[in-house]
């Protein structure tokens, strides 16, 4: 089977963007993404929350502008975590005979870890962009990690995680080869 990638872009919402920690940064280089994959034929697909606080149509609700999905591009609609439950998701990579998924968006230890687990379960191999994902801005006290803290977390843990079968990888944005696939 030949290699074959999809840009996920995950809950990269205004209403998220609006709470999220360090968005600017995440969006232009989720954005730097798209237009790489873009230019060399990788589709891109859009996965939008819907329910509580994110309710359809609302300008919460819409993908931030710089990330607005073109008319060709796949928008796949999700009401958990897991951008897999209850979608199209698997169906539509498959038939894009899509073998690995290159992994962005909002939030890290909540949507981007549970549709990562769930692609690897779903027998696709993984690239979790270290740089092109982001959770809520919050102080570091409490039972949360302080953000910087939490991605950091999650990317090393997609470093080290083994599922047998697949390859996992954690590159930074600069290091994502779209001509390779």
């Amino acid at each position: 089977m030949s290699h074959a990638s999809a840009l996920l872009v995950i809950d990269m919402q205004n209403a998220l963007a609006a709470i999220s920690y360090r968005a600017t940064e995440t969006v232009a280089v989720i954005a730097g993404l798209r237009e790489r994959a873009q230019a060399s034929g990788v589709p891109v697909v859009t996965i939008q929350h819907r329910g509580g606080g994110l309710e359809a149509d609302t300008d919460g609700w819409r993908i931030v502008p710089e990330l607005t999905p073109s008319a060709d591009e796949t928008v796949v609609h999700k009401t958990s975590a897991d951008s897999f439950l209850h979608t199209d998701l698997d169906k539509i990579l498959k038939a894009l005979g899509v073998t690995e998924v290159i992994v962005t968006g909002f939030a890290t230890e909540i949507c981007v870890d549970t549709t990562t687990r769930q692609a690897l379960s779903h027998q696709y191999d993984v690239v979790l962009v270290a740089d092109g994902h982001t959770t809520s801005e919050r102080p570091d006290t409490g039972d949360l990690a302080a953000p910087e803290r939490s991605i950091a977390h999650h990317n090393a843990i997609f470093r080290h995680i083994d599922f047998p079968g697949r390859r996992i990888r954690v590159l930074p944005a600069a290091e994502v080869d779209f001509a390779a696939a």
